[in-house]
């Protein structure tokens, strides 16, 4: 008996030791133009297959997946704000940030497009749907997105006042773009997004090609010596994988109706 009893003990060991191993995860914290647009569905079972590793997505506005990493909940930061990452590393709860890939902010609003908008010009255009006090829905919600339509407004001699139609849903890119659609209303959105939104009613992009509606996106591994419960050496692998040949390939190879999402430009 002595001896069964050992043998299964060595047996069920063995067994959680190996379930252990099966089951690495880790969390990421990120945007939700990176989940909401499909990317990560695209990406993510080729990083498991490669490393054996489950990822957790928490789509967020950028603001809040800061915040989340700060708090030590995520393993990985994955979002698209530099000025806001760089201050996250210079805090301390990141060592480094490595650029990752880069796509572009679009303009979209209703396809008559009253408040005459259309063209390369994101400054001239919210300077026009302030005139017009035509309806113009803003995340509102702290997220990339929302910093870059906020830093676009202060380019323009109207930010204190954005025109009657200006409203903050405190939500994600999707549900911005919703109500945008159904409202008949304008909306800075990630192109990566709006190629992946099917609702779209009567909106078109009205104003691309920008420069200033350049997006970048960063990755960072949260610092064990702020989180000692961070998962650093999985954590790491996702952000190697991720800017490494493998992963820069995949995000490259990320397309819907032909067109390619996002661009992969870690440093080499």
């Amino acid at each position: 008996m002595k001896t069964t009893l050992r043998t299964l003990a060595t047996l069920a060991g063995g067994l959680l030791i190996g379930t252990a191993a099966f089951a690495q995860s880790i969390v990421v914290a990120s945007t939700t133009s990176t989940e909401q647009s499909g990317l990560f569905g695209h990406i993510l079972p080729q990083f498991k297959q490669a490393t054996g590793i489950d990822v957790k997505v928490v789509a967020l506005g950028t603001g809040q997946a800061i915040d989340m990493a700060r708090r030590g909940d995520a393993d990985v930061l994955f979002v698209h704000d530099k000025v806001a990452e760089e201050k996250f590393v210079a805090d301390g709860f990141s060592a480094k940030r490595q650029e990752v890939m880069y796509n572009d902010f679009v303009l979209v609003g209703p396809k008559p497009d009253p408040a005459k908008t259309a063209g390369k010009d994101i400054v001239d255009a919210l300077k026009k749907v302030a005139t017009a006090n035509a309806p113009f829905i803003s995340r509102g919600d702290k997220s990339g997105t929302h910093a870059a339509e906020l830093r676009y407004w202060k380019m323009t001699d109207t930010d204190a006042n954005k025109g009657s139609g200006y409203k903050e849903c405190g939500c994600g890119m999707g549900p911005a773009l919703n109500i945008a659609s159904s409202s008949g209303a304008y909306a800075l959105t990630d192109r990566g997004t709006w190629l992946n939104f099917k609702n779209r009613g009567d909106l078109a992009v009205l104003v691309e090609g920008d420069q200033r509606l350049f997006n970048q996106y960063g990755v960072m591994l949260v610092s064990a010596a702020k989180h000692p419960q961070v998962k650093t050496v999985d954590g790491q692998k996702f952000v190697d994988w991720v800017t490494g040949p493998a992963g820069q390939a995949a995000i490259a190879s990320y397309k819907i109706g032909g067109e390619q999402l996002f661009f992969p430009n870690a440093a080499k």
